[in-house]
């Protein structure tokens, strides 16, 4: 799962992910749009159950910051071409 919210040109990116050993990950991406400005954080969860609750409360944070969503996939091959054009260099999975 890949969510997205914005705040002009603030950024926050969440990805739910397993890695190649099977374990639950959290990343989550911010940063300011166009800049190498920004931060990286990968934390470990021990099942999708609980990483929908980090990311429900990344949700409530970001919300109450004034962010707004512009993206939830489930694939990072959902993503719309002209939202990945934008997002170059922003996401976790690749360029």
């Amino acid at each position: 799962m890949i969510i997205r919210w914005e705040k002009g040109q603030d950024y926050y990116l969440v990805h739910v992910h397993q890695d190649m050993f099977g374990d639950w990950l959290v990343t989550r991406v911010w940063g300011i749009s166009g800049t190498q400005y920004g931060g990286l954080k990968h934390t470990l969860v021990n099942s999708p159950e609980e990483a929908a609750i980090l990311v429900d409360d990344v949700r409530h944070i970001q919300e109450s910051r004034g962010f707004h969503k512009v993206l939830e996939a489930q694939d990072p091959q959902e993503i719309p071409a002209d939202l990945q054009n934008t997002m170059k260099g922003e996401l976790p999975f690749g360029d």
